[in-house]
């Protein structure tokens, strides 16, 4: 059996849907919408985009930004530049 999309109305009466494995296993939640029009289109745009979509890895810092350097973290040597003296 596939997953399915299950709408649902949340705590704060906020329509919302989520992506279910075949075993039940919660997969993702969705934001919240208005109505259950808006859900049932987020849902379709979800369907458009999963089979296409590109996996991309982002790695950020304790502060939420995605900056390279993290202010008390060392750098890995093999990404420290390092400066040489003219000769």
């Amino acid at each position: 059996m596939a997953g399915q999309f299950e709408i649902f109305t949340d705590a704060e009466s906020n329509v919302r849907f989520r992506l279910l494995a075949a075993d039940g296993t919660v997969l993702a939640i969705s934001k919240a919408y208005t109505d259950k029009r808006a859900a049932a289109d987020g849902i379709m745009e979800v369907r458009e985009c999963a089979g296409t979509g590109l996996i991309k890895e982002t790695r950020t810092n304790a502060w939420g930004g995605t900056g390279r350097n993290r202010p008390g973290v060392p750098t890995p040597s093999h990404r420290r530049h390092r400066h040489f003296p003219a000769v």
